[in-house]
């Protein structure tokens, strides 16, 4: 993971790191954008009160006091990290997993200096691998080569009506496409970066054949206006190494209208995008934290992978639709109508090519 110079102060003898604020000139951003963006993020309680300390740690707590700003009208990606007061020091709880926990703390640090106060006092805590996997492997379900299906926009993915049945923090429903078998997989809570590749990993241990997450990206090619294309690959970078993966669009989803293929990069934090992240990645076409770790987790345990993606945000040029506006009317039309063409792509590709749902050895 590269951070960006001076992010970070370790405190060795606490077992802490302490977030900074990131420059906020040198975003992708626009100031007005990223404020907008980090206020629908930070929990109520630090945008009401000034804290003597803020700590970030990894753990799913919905015991904890629960955010106003938690997401409506969707039935997944709704949840928010929680809080715990402790006197005059903030507890900050996320699903346990180290991009987020440091993404979430950067996300306060930066809101804080943005607002004029002092961002002196957040530090975060990674958790340890024991912990993300152990959290990770409370997700159980009976697979059989099944297809599943992970992410965003489930609710209009799936057949209209299935019945939803819920785990802690997760969701599932069955279906049949093509002759073969398929689950649709959402969480409540966000599976940011290396998360996701652990739910890759446990799929793929509890009998899935293929995964295909279904979420969004951001461009980096300065031509692509947001919420008009869709994005495909089977290459991403990760921690400075390309990754590729067997894909389970092959050329199928490249060769439909308004699908965008191209190489991946893999960025633990939206806040260490600024301009000098962009110009080194020239050559990518895509951006988000869960492409990469899911691809090399479906790549080590032998199962295909493939991502279809609404291009929602676009780092290389100014446009009004960006990741601080994602609830207006238009981007929601807009997007609808990709979600739909990703549901169709998906069952022409089983439809051309039906892979068996039963019995069928692992590549």
């Amino acid at each position: 993971m590269s951070l960006t110079p001076n992010s970070l102060l370790a405190e060795p003898a606490r077992g802490l790191l302490r977030a900074a604020p990131i420059a906020v000139d040198g975003h992708t951003m626009s100031s007005e954008s990223l404020l907008r963006y980090l206020q629908i993020k930070v929990h109520h309680l630090i945008q009401e009160q000034d804290w003597d300390s803020i700590r970030v740690v990894g753990g799913y707590d919905r015991t904890a006091v629960i955010s106003r700003h938690e997401k409506t009208g969707k039935l997944f990606n709704i949840e928010r990290p929680t809080a715990e007061a402790r006197g005059r020091d903030l507890v900050i709880k996320t699903f346990p997993g180290a991009d987020y926990v440091h993404h979430y703390a950067l996300v306060i640090a930066t809101y804080l200096a943005m607002t004029g106060r002092t961002s002196d006092a957040v530090s975060y805590q990674p958790p340890g691998e024991e912990e993300c996997r152990t959290a990770v492997e409370a997700l159980d379900l009976d697979l059989d080569g099944d297809l599943v299906i992970v992410g965003w926009g489930l609710q209009h993915l799936a057949p209209a009506d299935g019945v939803w049945t819920r785990g802690n923090g997760y969701a599932w429903q069955r279906a049949e496409v093509a002759g073969r078998r398929v689950v649709y997989l959402g969480f409540l809570h966000s599976i940011w970066g290396d998360v996701a590749g652990r739910v890759v990993a446990r799929l793929a241990a509890l009998g899935a054949r293929d995964v295909v997450y279904v979420g969004k990206v951001g461009a980096l090619c300065p031509g692509i206006e947001p919420n008009t294309r869709l994005a495909t690959g089977n290459e991403s970078l990760v921690a400075g190494a390309l990754v590729a993966w067997d894909d389970f669009f092959g050329e199928f989803a490249a060769a439909q209208p308004g699908v965008q293929v191209g190489l991946h990069a893999t960025s633990p934090s939206i806040l260490l995008e600024n301009r000098a992240w962009l110009a080194e990645h020239a050559e990518y076409a895509f951006v988000d934290p869960e492409i990469g770790p899911m691809g090399a987790a479906s790549r080590q345990a032998g199962i295909r992978f493939g991502y279809l993606h609404v291009i929602s945000n676009n780092l290389a040029r100014h446009y009004p639709a960006d990741l601080s506006n994602e609830r207006h009317g238009d981007v929601l039309r807009r997007r609808a109508v990709l979600v739909d063409r990703i549901r169709g792509i998906i069952a022409d590709r089983l439809a051309a090519s039906p892979i068996p749902s039963h019995g069928g050895s692992r590549p």
